[in-house]
């Protein structure tokens, strides 16, 4: 079987709020035509569902389940407890767009996502999820991608692509960088 066939990926959310940070995992997968199934699955507002789609997860053959959450962050923990399936967790900085006073310091949590990625990390002994950094769901997507790679030799050879295509990106910007100079570099980049 392809890995393209049919979904191998589950993305899940804890609200539709997250799926603003969430979207970068998608965008990974799909770059490189991995199929995902997305969903919003909350632990606190819908626990029954989360053992729900638990289940259908195993049913349906994912390989791999994204679940960001932010805050208490308990989606990650809660549905690796309820399948063997390898669960990547992306923490969320929560953003609070129903604050009554629109201004910068009333945007964001007042742990800057710290909380989130506490939750997930220290999960009890037997029971792991994976982390990746604050927001970071497109690194989820690529660790993603790399787990099944070890499946799937086509997409190996198109991670090593991608590596390849980093390197030089790098090398690239290297060679601008050290024949511009540094002032000069840095103005055209950040104007």
């Amino acid at each position: 079987m392809k890995y393209s066939e049919k979904p191998v990926v589950g993305i899940i959310m804890g609200s539709s709020s997250d799926s603003r940070i969430m979207q970068a995992a998608a965008e990974i997968l799909d770059e490189y035509k991995i199929k995902h199934e997305d969903q919003i699955v909350s632990a606190h507002r819908t626990p029954a569902r989360l053992e729900e789609y638990a289940k259908h997860a195993e049913k349906i053959g994912l390989k791999v389940i994204i679940a960001g959450a932010g805050g208490a962050a308990h989606l990650p923990g809660m549905i690796a407890s309820h399948t063997t399936i390898p669960v990547i967790g992306v923490p969320i900085l929560v953003y609070n767009d129903k604050h009554p006073k629109k201004t910068d310091t009333a945007k964001f949590s007042a742990f800057g996502g710290l909380d989130s990625l506490l939750s997930i990390t220290e999960m009890p002994s037997g029971s792991p999820v994976v982390a990746v950094g604050v927001n970071k769901a497109g690194n989820a997507g690529i660790y993603a991608m790399k787990m099944l790679a070890n499946e799937f030799a086509d997409l190996k050879k198109k991670l090593k692509q991608h590596k390849l295509d980093q390197h030089n990106s790098v090398m690239k910007e290297s060679d601008k960088l050290k024949n511009e100079g540094l002032s000069k570099f840095a103005k055209k980049k950040f104007k």
